[in-house]
């Protein structure tokens, strides 16, 4: 098994944008509970991948991030969602090649990035484990607070987006579990249903 550490620690600068610094941690800690219920799954992509995932968006222009990623009327096929992803995939490749990976680990992980965001379907139980894993961090506390920013909502708007938008696109039982149940306690924290 591959440590995960240097890929993060490698990936760090590229983490400062978009509050990834927090994003990628509480996602790559999903993913790690995910990884344990599917043995047959490389954790090293899984690891990987999801580190790597949204660096592409320190590339991107910060105002364009907001009002094309996250309140534009159709944000998940916004230009700057591809953006994201392809130069995630330029910077990804960078990381790994620094780091001495062989070129088809880094394919692997790259098939991921690209399209994780804006493709309508996993291409694998990775795939699935890494898209359910970047999704699974908007139910905590944390996602809240930081998420209904990025789409100017109150936190009881968006937990109830969660509810109706997001559970339903999560692809694996264990996902669905975890989203309803951290979603649960931050309704709770949140006063949501008086607030």
């Amino acid at each position: 098994m591959i440590e995960h550490g240097t890929i993060l620690k490698s990936a760090e600068k590229y983490m400062r944008t978009r509050k990834n610094d927090v994003h990628i941690p509480i996602s790559y800690s999903y993913a790690m509970k995910l990884a344990d219920n599917y043995p047959e799954a490389d954790r090293d992509v899984v690891g990987a991948a999801i580190i790597l995932h949204d660096i592409g968006w320190y590339s991107i222009d910060e105002e364009d991030i907001f009002k094309k990623g996250f309140q534009s009327k159709n944000f998940m096929k916004s230009d700057v969602r591809y953006l994201h992803e392809s130069e995630g995939v330029k910077l990804g490749t960078e990381v790994l090649k620094k780091l001495g990976y062989a070129d088809e680990f880094i394919e692997k992980v790259c098939y991921i990035i690209d399209g994780h965001d804006t493709r309508d379907e996993a291409r694998s139980l990775e795939d699935k484990i890494v898209r359910d894993a970047d999704k699974l961090w908007r139910f905590t506390l944390t996602g809240v607070s930081v998420a209904s920013d990025w789409f100017k909502q109150t936190p009881s708007q968006y937990c109830a987006r969660l509810e109706t938008d997001i559970i339903p696109l999560l692809d694996l039982p264990e996902s669905k579990e975890m989203a309803m149940a951290d979603l649960e306690e931050t309704k709770t924290a949140l006063c949501a249903d008086i607030l």
